[in-house]
């Protein structure tokens, strides 16, 4: 009995000696998470939603009796409480889930809406923890977790818990406060990007406070404003964007104490072994939480891998649609497909088998024989026109290819013009700085869209002339191609650019968007009547209506079909190189752009093919032998 009551004094002797060192230890974590304590800056668009901030890193105890927040079962639809508290989360209930209202998979403005109303006077929060390794002596880490109650990405989820680390070269926190971190990591999916500590990409401040740029969405954590690829086993590959505009939040930090029981206690919540979201297939799952994570108990070990970039997507490319634009584009409404197809399988299924079923009908129906690319006065199908002009190019795919290769310069020197002007200081007097900056991106757009119709316009101008020479039986050089083509090169520009004007303001307006792909299509022809007929701007826009009148599904059509081999062929095979090599994004954009480039012309041939079919529809009509072209003349393969 003596030696029980001596046993027991002796540990109360200790605990007492223990708790002000646990307290001092506590109260020293405190003050290093506080010093460091990062500054978010957030994306301010939240598109269509009315609140007018996104998705901030929340104070988890706006969930916790909030009767709108389920606590559910491993077996699928049991619910366990509705409202649950921090201590049921403790209770270390493996495979449970948090569920919140709203229906992931069809998020709309809903769980943002929601949020605003449960953190109502809650402050935005950050959860700091201190923790070292045990196989890495001598260092230690400091981790803010950031919660955010969805996620908006590729991978739709309810929840999303993020974090950066800062790495010190110091034991404990009481020498970490005396010294400055060694490096930094940025988690991104599922891993995590590294900068030292001054790194130039890395900005600080007040000198210790690092900002942090979430992406859109997804909340990936980044150094700077760009867009980026982004990508990971489980939740797919796509592009985070950080770009603005943007704001600072400085969350309040709460530090969770490295001792576990402590932690347990005054944090029970993060005992919870569960996911903190819905439950739903694969990477539409909610995640789970800081403590189930390898770098909570594994801080340095987990650190070795960080990376020491992240590949920022070009925001233009020097010639045609980019590669990393088209694969952003495509990644992004993939996602929204496989979204469709988990929701409703069936209803998805049907509706791609039947728009397959429909292309196979159509070009099953459509007259692809006899395709001779010469006899160009003579009226054609569908299918004829893209077979001649497919054969045409190929059979002269030197004078083609040089066509499009000249346009290469004239983007060049588009990306050039545009470089100087976005960093010139003043444009004609003018200051370009501050609240003026729009006034140089103005310039920028105006010289890149006047050049770019005009190397458009002369490729299809002397593409149009070459035709016509080659159809004499003629040789016909590039450079003499667009020689003849220059001649009318001041009412070509006019014509294109009354077009674009008119058809860019329609599509201004929502309402007015039917009238606008209306007259693209009836103007589609502008150009081969500039060049073949000299008329002038005004009036080959005229003509080109009269050419299509009665034509017009015909003509938009093939236009369409011919613009969608230049367009996605380069950059389809560009987002292939991102896929399966480790290609520097500038070169899978230059690869992409001089495919763009060449295929061009090819373009330029359905354009002109499709000229002189509807012209001589048009003569033939009352003329059965017109003498300026000819009638129907018999042709073979």
């Amino acid at each position: 009995m003596r030696a029980t009551v001596l046993f027991v004094a002796l540990g109360a002797l200790v605990a007492l000696a223990v708790a002000p060192a646990a307290a001092a230890t506590t109260s020293q974590e405190a003050a290093l998470a506080e010093r460091y304590a990062p500054v978010v800056r957030l994306v301010a668009d939240t598109g269509s939603c009315e609140p007018d901030k996104p998705y901030q890193p929340i104070d988890v105890n706006a969930l916790f009796g909030e009767p709108t927040v389920a606590l559910t079962g491993p077996w699928s639809g049991n619910v366990v409480k509705i409202g649950p508290g921090a201590k049921d989360l403790g209770a270390r209930l493996f495979g449970y889930h948090l569920d919140f209202p709203g229906n992931a998979l069809q998020p709309g403005c809903d769980y943002l809406d929601w949020e605003s109303r449960i953190t109502q006077g809650k402050t935005p929060t950050v959860y700091a923890h201190v923790a070292t390794d045990s196989e890495h002596p001598g260092k230690l880490s400091l981790q803010y977790w950031l919660f955010y109650v969805f996620n908006d990405w590729n991978n739709l989820h309810e929840g999303d818990w993020e974090m950066i680390q800062l790495v010190f070269d110091a034991p404990t926190a009481a020498e970490a406060l005396q010294t400055e971190p060694s490096e930094v990591g940025y988690s991104q999916h599922e891993g995590a990007e590294r900068a030292d500590w001054g790194d130039g990409k890395l900005e600080l401040v007040g000198g210790t406070h690092p900002v942090v740029h979430p992406a859109d969405g997804s909340h990936a954590n980044f150094y700077g404003e760009a867009l980026y690829l982004g990508s990971s086993a489980s939740e797919g590959v796509g592009c985070d964007d950080t770009r603005g505009p943007t704001f600072d939040v400085r969350p309040a930090v709460q530090t969770i104490p490295s001792a576990q029981s402590e932690a347990a206690r005054e944090f029970p919540w993060i005992e919870f072994p569960g996911r903190w979201g819905e439950q739903r297939p694969a990477f539409f799952n909610g995640p789970t939480g800081p403590n189930v994570k390898d770098q909570w108990t594994h801080p340095i070990e987990w650190s070795q891998g960080w990376r020491g970039l992240s590949y920022a997507v070009p925001g233009s490319t020097i010639f045609g649609p980019s590669a990393t634009g088209f694969f952003c584009s495509a990644m992004a409404h993939g996602s929204t497909a496989v979204v469709r197809l988990v929701d409703h399988p069936l209803g998805f299924g049907l509706v791609v088998a039947a728009l397959a079923l429909i292309v196979l009908i159509l070009l099953a129906r459509a007259t692809w024989r006899p395709s001779a690319p010469l006899r160009l006065a003579h009226r054609r199908a569908w299918g004829q026109i893209l077979a001649a002009s497919a054969q045409m190019y190929r059979r002269r795919a030197g004078l083609f290819l040089g066509m499009g290769v000249l346009l290469v310069p004239i983007s060049l020197l588009i990306t050039l013009l545009q470089a100087v002007i976005l960093h010139a200081t003043s444009i004609f007097g003018i200051q370009t700085g501050g609240e003026s900056s729009g006034l140089t991106a103005f310039f920028a757009l105006t010289i890149g869209t006047t050049l770019t119709l005009l190397g458009l316009g002369l490729v299809q101008a002397a593409t149009a002339r070459a035709l016509v020479v080659l159809d004499r039986g003629e040789e016909v050089g590039v450079l003499d191609a667009y020689r003849l083509a220059f001649d009318s090169v001041v009412p070509l520009f006019g014509a294109l650019l009354v077009a674009t004007l008119a058809v860019s303001l329609l599509v201004s307006t929502f309402y007015l968007v039917p009238i606008a792909v209306w007259l693209a299509g009836r103007w589609a022809l502008a150009v081969p009547v500039v060049e073949l007929e000299e008329a002038r701007a005004v009036g080959a826009l005229r003509r080109s209506g009269e050419l299509v009148r009665g034509h017009w599904l015909k003509v938009a059509s093939l236009i369409v079909a011919g613009g969608a081999v230049v367009l996605v062929v380069g950059p389809l095979l560009g987002a292939l190189l991102i896929l399966v090599t480790d290609a520097p994004f500038w070169l899978v954009n230059v690869v992409a752009g001089v495919i763009y480039a060449v295929t061009m012309p090819f373009v330029a041939l359905t354009t002109a093919y499709v000229y002189f079919d509807a012209r001589v529809r048009l003569e033939l009509e009352g003329e059965p032998h017109p003498a300026e072209l000819p009638a129907e003349i018999g042709l073979s393969n």
